[in-house]
């Protein structure tokens, strides 16, 4: 019997992450030389929004998420506040468009990086010069899932690597043909490596080894194809939102058929 493995494991050595600083160069370091062919390094997005200089004041926070906002999800009012459920300027719909504060400095949130693909690029990029070795980088934050509690690391940026394993065409272990499956490995590495990081450790980079069949060239299709086209989402907005859209297209619908009958 063949026998598969996974190893995942952080990277020490990581202090607290400034505007400019290089991150190829400090992971590099904290890898101390442990990394080889295949490897695959996960990267906390807060630190690049840090070196990315992605900051603004605690204070703007609220307009903060209104700037970053391209389309309302979903908005509910609850006792400590309003949760917005929005798509923000990377394509992504998270709550709060994906600001936070959490593992910011006192008075500042920090808000995702501008194009987090073609950060992941950068990052993957100088770390295959630096090593000379053949490594795909992800770009994670925590996302919420629809119809499940709890948060995971997703995706949202992604260089030298397959983000979906697609098996569509192929047939199971019984010969029936698949004709949906399309496997989300960029999000389940991501949930994989922050198993290790953890939201309070200060492990900011996790290495995940094992998946070198998933990595190949660096101008592979980033995160942003795992966004789903609005064309096919069904779930476009939330409940309430859906239902007031439908009752103001049925009321205006049925202004213009009486109007038509007058």
């Amino acid at each position: 019997m063949e026998l598969f493995g996974l190893k995942v494991f952080t990277l020490g050595g990581f202090g607290e992450i400034a505007a400019g600083d290089d991150l190829a160069a400090l992971i590099n370091e904290a890898a101390q030389s442990r990394l080889v062919d295949g490897d695959i390094v996960a990267v906390t997005s807060k630190i690049v929004s840090k070196a990315e200089g992605r900051v603004v004041q605690a204070a703007d926070r609220e307009q903060a998420i209104t700037d970053e906002t391209v389309r309302v999800v979903a908005s509910r009012a609850h006792p400590g506040g309003v949760t917005r459920i929005v798509e923000n300027r990377q394509g992504l719909v998270m709550a709060a468009a994906g600001v936070d504060t959490s593992n910011a400095p006192e008075g500042v949130v920090l808000l995702l990086p501008v194009d987090p693909d073609g950060s992941a690029r950068a990052i993957c990029a100088a770390l295959r010069e630096r090593t000379g070795l053949r490594l795909g980088v992800l770009i994670t934050d925590t996302a919420g899932r629809p119809w499940r509690e709890g948060q995971t690391d997703i995706a949202i940026g992604a260089a030298g690597l397959a983000v979906l394993d697609d098996l569509r065409g192929t047939t199971d272990v019984s010969g029936r043909r698949l004709d949906v499956t399309a496997a989300a490995v960029a999000d389940e590495i991501a949930g994989a490596a922050d198993l290790v990081k953890g939201k309070t450790s200060g492990n900011p980079v996790a290495v995940i080894r094992g998946l070198g069949r998933l990595v190949g060239e660096l101008d592979a299709a980033g995160a942003r194809a795992l966004q789903r086209p609005s064309d096919t989402d069904m779930f476009r907005l939330g409940t309430a939102e859906a239902r007031a859209e439908g009752y103001g297209e049925g009321f205006v619908a049925g202004l213009a058929a009486a109007a038509g009958k007058s």
